[in-house]
């Protein structure tokens, strides 16, 4: 897929071009299947919730939202990854109303292997502590989005928000502390 070929196609959907939808779709769908599928592999055994269930839900909520000025295929790719956050925190709070769970699971956050929550209560709990860190430092709470939910790598990301690695190396650092602080102050709540 040629970035320049989305980007293009991006920008006439922002001007209002609906028919640039039809060729947009099938340039970035294997890229969106691809972080829907790593998202999804880290969710709990069972989930509900398929690849195409995941990706058709993400993009409807991005090419249904008018308001956005689409830049590029970077900038497209950081809000599908807020839009995989909220379909799946959505989803959570789905689970939450039916079923109430206990115990405890651990959420990690380490550069090889980065595990999402199997439990929807923890993943709600993940996604507060998120609203928190982007109170306190937007680019640390996007640097977290691209790289928890979007799957995104550290060049990847500092690409989307053009900075260099080595900020986002030091968002990415520090994002994770603070967010492991907050998910165990509120494990004692």
């Amino acid at each position: 897929m040629a970035a320049a070929d989305v980007t293009q196609l991006l920008v006439a959907l922002s001007e209002g071009r609906d028919e640039a939808l039809d060729d947009l779709f099938p340039l970035i769908y294997e890229e969106l299947r691809e972080v829907a599928h790593l998202q999804l592999r880290r969710q709990r055994p069972g989930h509900t919730l398929n690849t195409t269930a995941l990706v058709h839900e993400a993009y409807f909520k991005l090419v249904g939202n008018s308001e956005v000025a689409w830049q590029n295929r970077g900038h497209f790719l950081a809000v599908a990854a807020r839009a995989m956050r909220q379909v799946l925190i959505n989803y959570a709070r789905q689970r939450m109303a039916q079923k109430r769970g206990g115990g405890a699971d651990h959420v990690t956050f380490e550069d090889e292997q980065i595990h999402l929550p199997t439990r929807p209560d923890v993943l709600l709990h993940l996604d507060e502590a998120l609203q928190q860190l982007e109170a306190l430092d937007v680019r640390q709470s996007k640097v977290v989005e691209l790289r928890f939910f979007g799957g995104l790598t550290i060049a990847e990301a500092a690409d989307v928000l053009d900075v260099s690695t080595m900020t986002v190396k030091r968002d990415w650092r520090l994002a994770r502390a603070w967010l492991s602080q907050e998910l165990k102050r509120g494990e004692g709540a």
